[in-house]
């Protein structure tokens, strides 16, 4: 069982639902018999075969995460299975934080940091304060919300980009410099210090952070991403990185997970990577355990569920 993943739904569910636990060294399809509800661990623990098994019984599909690009969606669709997930605003405050600790590292210089340390050489490098930077955020929904109330904390400046209208009392309670739409995406990274990504991958954002947009990044600017890999073309990131056209970038995720480790970004002095772990907290298992244990209460109380993505 995942840890504290599965022992958080566990405690979240069990003192008054009857829970089982999937036995993969069993066949599946019986174990699917008079199931109302399947929890599904960040939508890559379900298998065709379950989709199959499920169908006609199970009354919603409850995956425990957000992204849904590991998830076969239209497949779940096709068997009438009803899908849910958790949305963002139940792991922004890990992201957030991750995307800020990344930020920080980078601008310390935290690897040449700890290499100057074992050498025994000290008060160097020199850092880069983060107060008066202006900091891009492309993706302003739950996590880019917490990302801006922290970098704000910094003295730093938050322009953003997203698809829907923000408010002006947004604007205010958030110290946004700039907001502005898709067709904007290119003056934020041309301006921006620090580009932050906050978005779901699917076909429109694949690769928003292309070669092209690169090359309009500041050569100091940081690239951030604790969202999906793929949101960033890594081969052109890496030239980037290598040829100094951009001063670092701060990984959480990649486009093939586990990544290629014999990728030059991960041998660089002005890359700080870390293995999808933005999300992996504490406070986010509990949070989205509680959600979907109230979605197991609403089944079980004849009403709709919440968070449906089918």
């Amino acid at each position: 069982m995942f840890k504290p993943w599965g022992e958080d739904v566990v405690l979240a569910i069990s003192d008054r639902h009857n829970l089982r636990i999937l036995d993969y060294g069993k066949p599946i399809p019986p174990q699917f018999e008079g199931v109302d509800v399947a929890i599904d661990h960040g939508g890559s623990a379900g298998t065709r075969e379950m989709a199959d098994a499920a169908a006609g019984t199970v009354r919603l599909w409850q995956i425990l995460g957000t992204g849904l690009d590991h998830f076969d969606l239209d497949y779940w669709r096709s068997k009438g299975i009803p899908v849910a997930n958790c949305p963002g605003p139940f792991s922004a405050v890990a992201l957030a934080e991750c995307a800020m600790m990344l930020i920080l590292m980078l601008a310390r210089r935290y690897p040449v940091a700890v290499e100057n340390l074992r050498r025994g050489v000290l008060y160097q490098p020199v850092g880069s304060e983060l107060e008066g930077l202006q900091l891009g955020i492309v993706g302003f929904g739950a996590s880019g919300i917490e990302l801006a109330r922290r970098a704000r904390s910094f003295g730093m400046r938050p322009s953003v980009i997203d698809i829907r209208e923000i408010k002006e009392s947004e604007v205010r309670e958030y110290g946004l410099e700039f907001v502005g739409g898709p067709a904007d995406l290119d003056k934020v990274v041309a301006e921006s210090d620090v580009l932050s990504l906050h978005l779901h991958l699917n076909e429109q954002t694949r690769h928003i952070i292309d070669g092209r947009r690169l090359g309009r990044m500041k050569p100091t600017a940081f690239l951030i991403n604790v969202a999906r890999g793929a949101l960033a073309d890594e081969v052109a990131l890496a030239q980037a990185l290598v040829a100094g056209r951009i001063g670092g970038a701060g990984l959480d995720t990649f486009g093939q997970e586990p990544p290629d480790l014999n990728s030059p970004l991960f041998s660089l002095p002005n890359v700080i990577a870390t293995p999808h772990i933005a999300g992996v907290t504490d406070g986010t298992s509990r949070k989205r355990a509680q959600a979907a244990a109230q979605n197991v209460d609403r089944i079980a109380a004849g009403l709709e569920p919440l968070y449906r993505v089918d």
